[in-house]
């Protein structure tokens, strides 16, 4: 089992920076594709970015490329989501999400295991 736990949300006026941070507990992170989905109200989920469990390779969904990065630390057991220039319509409760030994393609159709969410808010 792994347990994820997001953090780092919160209201930020447009143009601003957030870092999401994802920590998990109960397996090492490094065995897994990471990745992080956000929700926003009456929309369907959407996979915003994704690093592969191999070879660590990035994707990330056509909206945020360029503002959004995400990384991981596999010493601390955490996976990041560093959002620059946002965006009121990146306005969404974003949650982290692994799957074992995959990668981000893969990872978009499904996870193992999920965080709890986090709710960020850009202001216009």
């Amino acid at each position: 089992q792994v347990q994820l736990v997001d953090s780092g949300g919160g209201l930020v006026q447009a143009g601003g920076s957030l870092r999401l941070s994802c920590a998990a507990s109960g397996r090492t992170l490094s065995n897994y594709a990471m990745g992080w989905f956000r929700q926003a109200p009456g929309k369907d989920r959407e996979f915003v970015a994704g690093i592969n469990w191999r070879d660590g390779t990035t994707y990330y969904t056509d909206s945020v490329k360029g503002r959004f990065t995400i990384s991981r630390d596999n010493a601390q057991n955490t996976v990041y989501l560093q959002m620059n220039s946002l965006k009121p319509e990146d306005t969404a409760v974003y949650a982290c999400a692994a799957r074992y030994r995959t990668t981000s393609e893969v990872l978009r159709r499904g996870a193992d295991y999920w965080g709890q969410g986090t709710q960020v808010t850009v202001s216009s």
